[in-house]
């Protein structure tokens, strides 16, 4: 793969940028064939027990891949003077270091861009003034490409969980009015730190939307927090996808779906690259727990909210925080009267 000769200069005036012990943890990552018959089984299995898994023959176009990869580095490597124009993000646009608005910083660079036209964005039409015509072509077919992976992978858990229709997933994603988005990131290569400590690229997190579809380059440095709290680290692959469950996933299955929380160090010898489609709902989309999965709403651990709050409230929070917890239901407090 296409890597950067030079390190991309980020903001200096930023130096508390988190650092770990590299983790020593292995376990195997499931793997699914989307063409596998038994696929709608498997990717339900895996949202259960990792709320994480890699897809394979899922009929994206590598050379497409290869093109979005090869004009996100080009843009990168610009100077930082022309760069910064495109931010900071508000959410969309160009940002270094800074993650958000609360204070989280990381040893990186990225582009966030709206998969939706309607939602036009400044510092977004800023970047595609920047960068060549290509550089829109290949961010508008490799979202389109990726939408109806997510699509595909959603209409197989509805089957898998036996929803009805087989489109009540998909069709949020699919709306004209979805608020999906596609990140770019840059993670510069990072000198290693005393005691064999590394730089956090992004911070641990879990992902808002429904589902999020992550391609990287060849370098590691992705993780995933395992159920007793363990990181393992995911073996890069350039040639697939990985798929993570979202916040709003864990609320529409009710739980049964966990949003994995991840992160990503920084590599000591290598730049890495990556991008990530989320599939979102469109912005009035109410979401709840799903009648077909969970008929009585007592039994709901969540409240309703609609995509809109959810993301306002994301927004607010600081990386690491559980987002969910102000959205689950608490138990009903019964008075008893000493009258």
């Amino acid at each position: 793969m296409v890597l950067l000769s030079q390190p991309v200069a980020l903001d200096n005036h930023i130096s508390a940028i988190p650092t770990y012990k590299p983790v020593l943890t292995s376990q195997p990552i499931p793997v699914v064939d989307l063409t596998d018959p038994e696929a709608k089984t498997l990717i339900v299995k895996a949202c259960e027990e990792f709320g994480f898994f890699k897809v394979v023959n899922h009929g994206v176009r590598p050379g497409l891949m290869t093109r979005l990869e090869q004009e996100a580095i080009d843009f990168f490597a610009l100077p930082q003077t022309l760069k910064s124009q495109s931010g900071p993000p508000e959410p969309y646009g160009y940002g270094s270091k800074r993650i958000g608005p609360n204070g989280d910083v990381g040893w990186i660079e990225y582009i966030l861009l709206n998969a939706n036209p309607q939602l036009s964005s400044p510092k977004t039409s800023t970047i595609f003034r920047q960068t060549s015509q290509n550089f829109r072509k290949a961010v508008e077919e490799y979202m389109h490409e990726l939408k109806e992976v997510s699509c595909k992978v959603l209409e197989m858990v509805a089957e898998g969980l036996g929803i009805e229709p087989r489109d009540t997933l998909s069709k949020m994603v699919r709306d004209e009015k979805s608020d999906s988005c596609l990140r770019l990131n840059h993670y510069p290569t990072a000198e290693e730190e005393e005691e064999n400590m590394v730089k956090v690229g992004f911070g641990e997190h879990t992902d808002p939307q429904i589902i999020s579809v992550l391609r990287s380059n060849d370098t590691a440095g992705l993780q995933i927090c395992m159920k007793d709290g363990s990181w393992v680290a995911v073996p890069p692959d350039h040639s697939s996808f990985f798929i993570n469950v979202g916040d709003a996933f864990q609320v529409m299955t009710n739980g049964r779906f966990k949003s994995v929380k991840h992160r990503v160090l920084a590599d000591t010898r290598r730049s890495r690259v990556s991008m990530i489609y989320f599939g979102g709902p469109p912005l009035s989309e109410k979401i709840a727990p799903l009648s077909s999965l969970v008929p009585k709403q007592e039994d709901w651990l969540y409240k309703e909210f609609t995509w809109s709050q959810y993301k306002s409230s994301a927004y607010k929070s600081k990386l690491g925080d559980y987002r969910l917890g102000l959205f689950e239901k608490q138990p009903l407090l019964t008075h008893i009267s000493n009258v």
